[in-house]
């Protein structure tokens, strides 16, 4: 219980009650409560008693300064020599500054935290960067240059842009048979060779090669090199009977029916033909008489927003002679320009899907003897010779009036257009070189021939 080390002050008051209680009888035998409770109460009362002379102790030795130096250098030097000194003369010596601690509470006080004096640093820091980078000289970051735009082609340029690739199948391959070539039977075979796999068909190819073997024979020509430009000339002469803008003001409404195998764009030549006259300010109005194919109404429908025109559609499945009927119809009572009929695409080969062509027509007819007042046959360049043949096929069912060949910029095949332009006698409303709404443009023989040559120079 006690602890002599730490309480000495109190050593003898618990040395006391340390032999009372083990002399005492009650310590192993039955104590009563009363008895129990007095000795407790003195038990406290003692260590009160402890802990008050415990805290006086400490204050009276924080109160005690030790002595003077020179004092005690004095009394060491009287103790060991035993001869008191004389007294030294009198000298005041300089007072001495002690150092007065303040209160714990003030220190705190005055002392100011971690955040103050950051934000104080901030403070200066800010003065003396407005001092040295004042506003006036504050250089702001230059804005990125904008990319310039593309220079714009014109439409001769995009013409033989689009004709590149088949400017090299043909042209290209004649350039490099002509260069440091003499004429003689064996050019003529490779310049055969190189027409007929030209896509121009076989019919044209050979009528082309005969051209040319008579005029190197009439015209006494031996240097190879004109071979090129008399071939352009022979082109030339076979494409311009068949320049033919499609015009629209001879009959109002003015009818157009088109046709064509599946994948060749139909729908979308429909809606850049109906843009160009709605830009010219004539009244359209579209026929989605292709009910076999799913969403063709909805693209349709499209290409109408676009070219602000109006659209006559049934449910899909319906008959198609009635949607084209019921646009015919329409389109007298509204009074409107123009009227294209946009039909399902359909093989060639298929009578019975030609024969449900020939149905619309004659449906159309019921309202307007002379509707419909053209028939367009929409061919895909890249199909070749084979659209030559499509051509043939829907000529025979349809009795064709006007031709418009797509996707002249994708291929290699472009050469079938000379081909069909020698064995049909149907004039060539538009060419496709492009998918912006303005690479529809009207054919014009010469642009196309002198573009054709022209690409293949790059």
């Amino acid at each position: 219980m006690y602890d002599p080390t730490t309480w000495p002050t109190v050593g003898a008051f618990f040395e006391a009650i340390d032999r009372f209680l083990e002399a005492s009888p009650l310590i192993n035998g039955p104590v009563s409560i009363p008895l129990s409770a007095v000795l407790a109460l003195l038990l406290l009362w003692g260590l009160l008693r402890l802990v008050r002379l415990r805290a006086a102790s400490g204050e009276a030795q924080s109160v005690e300064t030790a002595p003077d130096e020179d004092i005690q250098d004095a009394e060491i030097t009287e103790e060991t020599t035993g001869v008191m000194e004389p007294e030294p003369t009198a000298v005041h010596p300089e007072p001495k500054l002690e150092a007065v601690e303040a209160p714990a509470e003030l220190v705190a006080e005055d002392q100011p935290s971690d955040e103050e004096i950051e934000a104080e640093l901030e403070a200066v820091a800010d003065e003396v960067f407005e001092e040295v980078l004042p506003e006036e000289i504050v250089v702001e970051p230059e804005p990125e240059p904008e990319p310039k735009p593309a220079p714009k082609l014109s439409l001769f340029a995009r013409l033989r842009k689009g004709l590149t690739k088949t400017a090299g199948g043909l042209v290209g391959r004649i350039d490099q048979l002509v260069r440091g070539r003499k004429i003689d039977d064996e050019f003529f075979e490779e310049l055969e060779e190189i027409l007929f796999t030209a896509d121009l068909g076989p019919t044209t190819a050979e009528k082309l090669l005969t051209h040319l073997q008579e005029r190197v024979r009439e015209e006494n020509i031996e240097d190879a090199v004109m071979i090129r430009d008399i071939l352009q000339e022979e082109i030339a002469k076979i494409l311009r009977p068949h320049e033919a803008p499609l015009d629209v003001e001879s009959s109002k409404p003015f009818i157009v029916m088109v046709v064509g195998v599946n994948g060749v764009g139909k729908t979308t030549t429909i809606g850049k033909i109906a843009k160009k006259f709605a830009d010219e300010g004539k009244r359209v109005i579209f026929g989605a008489a292709d009910t076999f194919r799913a969403a063709a109404d909805e693209q349709l429908q499209v290409w109408a927003d676009r070219a602000g025109a109006e659209i006559i559609k049934q449910k899909p499945g319906a008959d198609p002679a009635a949607v084209a009927y019921d646009t015919v119809q329409a389109a007298v009572n509204r009074e409107v320009d123009l009227a294209i009929i946009d039909t399902a695409g359909r093989l060639h080969t298929k009578h019975n899907l030609m024969e449900e062509l020939k149905k619309i027509k004659r449906v159309m007819s019921k309202l307007d003897a002379a509707a419909p007042h053209e028939v367009l046959l929409v061919l895909d360049a890249n199909t070749g010779q084979n659209a030559i043949q499509q051509a043939k096929s829907f000529h025979e069912a349809l009795g064709l009036t006007g031709l418009i060949l797509t996707k002249l910029d994708g291929t290699a095949k472009g050469g079938c257009i000379v081909g069909i332009c020698d064995e049909l006698e149907v004039p060539v409303r538009y060419i496709g070189i492009g998918e912006q709404m303005d690479d529809l443009r009207p054919f014009i023989a010469d642009d196309f021939v002198q573009a054709l040559f022209e690409a293949a120079k790059g």
